[in-house]
C-alpha cells in the first residue's frame, strides 16, 4: 500500500505506543485522525510530531468504553478527511486483576475497550476500507499468547483481539488486508520498577526491553505486505519462545 496522502485513524494516540504509531504514519506522509480520551495535551503534542514529521493532524476525541462512540468516530474521520485508508486498534487499557479479586466492573471497561471497541469500529469503518481497499491493524498484547495470573480479564481480552484479526481476515477479503501486532516489553507500565525491568530483561531471549519503534516498524511492516493479511506478528525479543 502507499501510504502517502491516504487516511489513518489511530486510536489511543494521544501517548504511549499509540502516539509513536501515529508519528510513524505521519512521517510516511499519511493525513492522521488521533484520537484520544483523557489526553488531550498528550494528543495535541502527537499532532506537532506528525506534522514536523512531514504528515498532517487533525485531533478526534471520544470515550470508546461507549460502544455509541465507534461508529460516530468513523463518521467524524470520514467526514473531516474525505474517506479512509487505514483504521489502528491501539487504545486500550491493562488493570491488574488478580483471579479471586476480579470486579464486574473492572472486567466490563478492560473488554469495553480492549475488544469490543475494535470489534465496532471494525466494523463502521469496513464499507470505506473497502472503497479505498485499505487495512486494519491491532495491537494486541503478549497476554494474548502467555498465562499472566494478575492480569487473566486483560489477556482474555487480547486473545480476542488475535481471533478478531484472524476473523476480519477472512470476513473483509479480498478488498481489506487485516494484521496484528503482540507487543512484548516495549514500554513498561509507569508504575512498574528498575528491578520489575531488570528482571524481565533477564528473561528475555535478546537480554533487553524493546521499544515502542519496534512496534512502528511492524505497523509499516504489515501496510507495505500487500500479501499478508490475518496474521498476528509477535515483537517480544523472543519471549514466547523460552522453554
Amino acid at each position: 500500500m502507499e501510504l502517502r496522502g491516504r487516511t489513518a485513524l489511530v486510536t489511543g494516540a494521544g501517548h504511549r505506543v499509540g502516539r509513536a504509531i501515529a508519528v510513524a504514519l505521519g512521517g510516511r506522509g499519511m493525513r492522521v485522525a488521533v484520537h484520544y480520551n483523557a489526553t488531550a495535551d498528550g494528543a495535541r503534542e502527537t499532532a506537532r510530531e506528525i506534522e514536523a514529521a512531514g504528515g498532517e493532524a487533525k485531533l478526534f476525541t471520544g470515550d470508546l468504553t461507549d460502544a455509541s462512540r465507534a461508529p460516530k468516530l468513523i463518521d467524524d474521520v470520514v467526514g473531516a478527511f474525505g474517506g479512509l485508508d487505514v483504521l489502528v486498534n491501539s487504545a486500550a487499557v491493562m488493570i491488574r486483576a488478580p483471579f479471586g479479586e476480579v470486579t464486574p466492573e473492572q472486567w466490563d471497561t478492560i473488554m469495553a475497550l480492549n475488544v469490543r471497541a475494535p470489534f465496532f469500529l471494525a466494523q463502521a469503518a469496513a464499507p470505506h476500507l473497502k472503497q479505498t481497499r485499505g487495512a486494519i491493524v491491532n495491537i494486541a498484547d503478549l497476554a494474548a499468547f502467555e498465562t499472566w495470573p494478575a492480569y487473566l480479564p486483560h489477556g482474555l481480552s487480547k486473545a480476542g483481539v488475535v481471533y478478531l484479526t484472524r476473523s476480519l481476515a477472512r470476513v473483509l477479503a479480498p478488498e481489506v488486508r487485516v494484521g496484528g501486532i503482540a507487543p512484548g516489553t516495549v514500554l513498561l507500565p509507569e508504575s512498574w520498577s528498575e528491578a520489575d525491568a531488570k528482571r524481565l530483561s533477564d528473561t528475555t531471549p535478546l537480554a533487553r526491553e524493546g521499544s515502542p519503534e519496534d512496534v512502528t516498524r511492524t505497523v509499516l511492516f504489515i501496510l507495505d505486505s500487500d500479501y499478508l493479511t490475518g496474521e498476528t506478528i509477535i515483537v517480544d525479543g523472543g519471549r514466547h519462545v523460552r522453554a
